[in-house]
């Protein structure tokens, strides 16, 4: 199911079985892919993320008693019944805790948000790393923010997805994921500043240049609220506070080497600031060559990002590297696991022409080692949130 008209009407249809009535509207927004900038966005850095055509769809009403119902197309157990006014964080709340906790977000930070029936469906693969969970959090607000009539831009339902996220579900994920579910345009990358969310829309017409950019989700089922997400970034905080900075962001590509001089009794958190500080700068160098049209000089970057995230963040995972490694030996022009890790998908960027080529190496290699076969499908820079009636 897609954006089609046939994917509101599925929604719509399955809303009317659950709940017995037509809902308010519906809504829709995306996963996405992180062309570059991996793990900066909690570090105030730089991220460039690109919304796929795979949403979650919700449709909605709301209620006047304050009872809050979930009913998820992809969920075993039924209707989830919560009353807002007991919303509590609930960092084992299951799938139902990520729209919970964003009308909770919405009520602590004062807006009138009462009850609501909300039926969602789903076509963003869950644990491939392309943020299914800000997806979910991201329509939610959406829908909540239509139906209660609060005005909130897209940006604003960003933090408060992210708020939801921080505080109630309990993973510290930074803004990226959120962001780029309410704010990204279609045929665009968004390139976002995380220290003062300012956005650019970043022409990205892969086809019209002959290229394509392919996701390719090994079935490692990516997870980040299993502690080494936070372990991440606590070692990130951690050499910034010996850095003497409030964020990573603060350190230069010139003043890196004094850097990693003054952690030279911490590896761990030594190669953690390398990684940042380096990532940050190839967001750059990909924005400079995408603004001079060298869109295929982008390519090594984003191995050089593989590289990075393999060796001095340990994110990676043998499915990963693999697919990178498979691909730059069968002529991609670059490739890199996307996403916080730990398992889910990479992104590799080829000629249309190799596009097969690549796709087959990748599978036959995958099959050859004994993993299950990866999916790959082709990343086409959609849409962010949006109702769709």
């Amino acid at each position: 199911m897609t954006d089609t008209e046939h994917g509101p009407s599925r929604t719509a249809a399955a809303f009317r079985d659950v709940y017995g009535a037509e809902p308010h509207g519906i809504w829709a927004a995306p996963g996405r892919v992180n062309l570059i900038g991996e793990h900066t966005d909690y570090n105030d850095g730089f991220v460039m993320p690109l919304a796929l055509p795979h949403t979650t769809l919700a449709a909605a009403s709301a209620r006047t008693d304050g009872v809050l119902r979930l009913h998820s197309g992809g969920a075993a157990g039924g209707i989830v019944e919560l009353r807002t006014d007991d919303l509590r964080p609930a960092p084992d709340g299951g799938w139902a805790a990520y729209p919970a906790g964003v009308v909770w977000a919405m009520r602590e930070a004062g807006l009138p948000v009462g009850g609501a029936d909300l039926h969602y469906d789903s076509t963003v693969p869950t644990g491939a790393g392309l943020s299914s969970s800000a997806a979910l959090e991201v329509v939610t607000a959406l829908a909540l923010n239509d139906l209660y009539a609060l005005g909130l831009a897209p940006q604003e339902l960003a933090r408060l997805a992210q708020r939801a996220e921080n505080a109630f579900v309990g993973v510290p994920v930074g803004i990226m994921d959120q962001t780029a579910a309410a704010c990204c345009t279609e045929g665009h990358a968004l390139f976002l500043d995380t220290r003062d969310l300012s956005q650019r829309q970043v022409p990205f017409d892969l086809a019209g240049e002959g290229l394509r950019l392919l996701v390719v989700d090994t079935r490692v089922q990516h997870e980040l609220g299993d502690g080494a997400y936070a372990q991440r970034r606590a070692g990130c905080e951690r050499g910034a506070r010996a850095l003497g900075v409030n964020t990573l962001r603060e350190i230069s590509l010139a003043h890196l080497p004094e850097a990693l001089d003054e952690l030279s009794g911490d590896p761990v958190v030594q190669a953690l600031v390398r990684h940042i500080v380096t990532e940050n700068h190839r967001v750059e160098e990909v924005i400079a060559h995408l603004d001079a049209g060298r869109t295929r000089a982008i390519g090594p970057l984003l191995t050089a990002g593989h590289a990075s995230l393999r060796d001095d963040f340990n994110v990676s995972c043998a499915e990963l590297d693999l697919a990178v490694d498979t691909a730059d030996a069968a002529g991609a022009l670059g490739a890199r696991m996307t996403g916080g890790g730990f398992g889910g998908s990479a992104i590799v960027l080829v000629e249309e022409a190799d596009a097969q080529t690549v796709t087959k190496a990748i599978t036959e290699a995958f099959a050859a080692a004994g993993h299950p076969a990866p999916r790959v499908f082709t990343a086409v820079p959609s849409a962010g949130a949006r109702r769709l009636r």
